[in-house]
């Protein structure tokens, strides 16, 4: 009894403490949206702010997760799936031989600012950013637009863009928060390097205020071309510290946590709260030099895929927050599914190290990184060490290294160690971003095939399903492509990680993305609490 009055008096205390401001920059500064009708008002809690609300400039979630509710792009991916829908333009057209994407845009849309939307401003929210000479501040833009060698105004309504080569992912890319979308020409002329403090775009939410490091309002379009938002008011609040979070989202100062650690969502759980849980699109994996001995003998890499025990490494060492791979593409992704992994086998594995001529196990470094990864939160040497003791139980003689992230990247150019850590985040959710990124051999100078994998088969699919119109046939050649990889193990998938966010009890139409950029247009409450 005595010891539950203890714990309930340093709750207390460090609730006290909390409000009292002692708590330096967890001490939130509650601003005019507290006076907001709480019916209409949604007020999203996250533990960082934006970097800036000018797409073009964009490169971190907490940006995006605001611009995707202010700004819209020629297309936009649908709720809950990496498949793109039309949103800016009505549909397009694509040329018989890949290279000519022609869309039709709608001719009803305002800018925030009433300048209207038009093939002018699709040009010109394009042309600032292939124009710019600080190529390095604008990221973004040198990916989404990579393939692009030109756009041109065909009439008012109607935009064309001619690609250097074949590829069906330009319209994922276009879908994108960051490089993508639509900014109005008269806003970014007015507000020039200030415009990342005053978007203007056509979304459903235009932009209100910003208190740097506090929360970022936006206030519902009136004038917005589709189906009017259901909340009037957005607030994306900052508070750093996670428990600090929960108590205010208990104390129902918040809609939404987005995101939370799997500790926060059991621990709300707990109190009645529903948890969201959304694949993301990432994977972590074991790669391999395969250009040096041992792995360069495909009987060693199967051996050492058939040595991990990835549910024990779930369960063990990365936690409720991710979950196991069965492949390259986490399940939002167009061709995951239907691929055999080799199964946990260490008996059989070691069998297969003595027909490859180590009876005695090879010795092999594995170095990894220090800090955790979206795809690793358990960081690099506990993950290391946990599948070294794995390899080891298949006849594999290891030592691990650790590197801290700089120096990291730098090992794997200079190919130190026989087998690496590592993982990819997808920028636009589509198959080639993993598959072609990681595994094509014109990815190996690029140091993206980290492994220096070669397979002039799989370059063949990789190179074809970009030129295939057909999502079906698309997803069917990716699946293909994927039994190769799984067959030859230059990487042995791991693992994915979990968005996870809680919804407060009267919350209903939130459907988080698998990208973690979620609009929130459609969310809406049953009723004031």
């Amino acid at each position: 009894m005595l010891k539950a009055k203890l714990v309930w008096l340093l709750v207390i205390g460090a609730i006290l403490w909390y409000f009292s401001g002692i708590g330096g920059n967890y001490a939130p500064v509650f601003s005019t949206g507290d006076r907001e009708d709480p019916a209409t008002t949604l007020i999203i809690m996250r533990g960082a702010d934006a970097k800036t609300l000018d797409p073009a400039y964009a490169v971190d979630n907490e940006s995006a997760g605001v611009l995707v509710n202010i700004y819209e792009g020629l297309v936009r991916f649908k709720e809950g799936s990496t498949e793109v829908e039309p949103c800016l333009a009505t549909g397009w057209e694509l040329s018989g031989q890949g290279l000519e994407w022609t869309f039709q845009l709608r001719e009803d849309v305002y800018f925030h600012d009433g300048a209207k939307f038009n093939a002018a401003a699709v040009k010109y929210s394009i042309d600032r950013q292939l124009n710019n000479s600080e190529k390095r501040e604008m990221y973004y833009a040198g990916f989404v637009f990579a393939p692009l060698e030109e756009v041109r105004v065909i009439d008012e309504y109607t935009i064309r863009f001619t690609l250097k080569y074949p590829y069906a992912p330009f319209l994922n890319n276009l879908a994108m928060p960051m490089a993508a979308p639509m900014v109005s020409p008269a806003a970014v002329q007015k507000h020039g390097s200030g415009f990342g403090q005053n978007p203007v775009g056509t979304g459903p939410y235009h932009f209100t205020a910003w208190k740097p490091g506090q929360e970022i309002i936006l206030t519902a379009n009136e004038a917005y071309w589709g189906m009017l938002p259901a909340m009037r008011k957005i607030i994306f609040r900052v508070v750093e510290n996670e428990e600090s979070r929960q108590f205010l989202f208990l104390d129902g100062k918040g809609d939404i946590i987005e995101p939370v650690s799997p500790a926060g969502a059991a621990f709300l759980e707990q109190k009645g709260y529903a948890t969201q849980t959304t694949p993301a699109l990432d994977v972590g994996y074991l790669g391999f030099f395969t250009e040096k001995q041992p792995f360069k003998d495909t009987r060693v890499r199967l051996a050492a895929a058939m040595a991990l025990d990835r549910d024990r490494l779930i369960k063990d060492v990365l936690g409720a927050g991710c979950v196991a791979a069965t492949g390259a593409l986490p399940a939002p992704v167009l061709g995951s599914g239907g691929v055999n992994i080799p199964a946990h086998d260490p008996a059989a594995a070691g069998r297969l190290l003595r027909e490859a001529g180590y009876d005695q196990g090879p010795a092999i470094r594995l170095i990894t990184y220090q800090e955790t990864r979206p795809y690793n939160p358990a960081g690099g040497p506990g993950l290391a060490e946990a599948i070294g003791e794995q390899l080891e139980a298949a006849g594999f003689k290891v030592t691990v290294q650790t590197y801290p992230w700089d120096d990291y990247k730098k090992a794997i150019r200079n190919r130190e160690g026989d087998a690496f850590l590592y993982g990819w985040i997808s920028d636009n959710g589509d198959p080639d971003n993993f598959l072609y990124t990681l595994l094509s051999a014109n990815q190996i100078p690029s140091g993206l095939n980290a492994s220096r994998y070669s397979n002039p088969k799989l370059d063949t699919l990789l190179l074809s399903a970009r030129g295939i119109k057909d999502r079906e046939i698309r997803g069917d050649v990716y699946r293909r492509a994927q039994k190769i990889v799984v067959t030859d193990n230059p990487l042995v998938f791991i693992n994915h990680s979990l968005h996870l966010s809680v919804t407060a009890k009267d919350i209903e139409g939130y459907t988080p993305h698998p990208t973690g950029w979620t609009r929130l247009d459609k969310v809406g409450k049953k009723a004031a609490r």
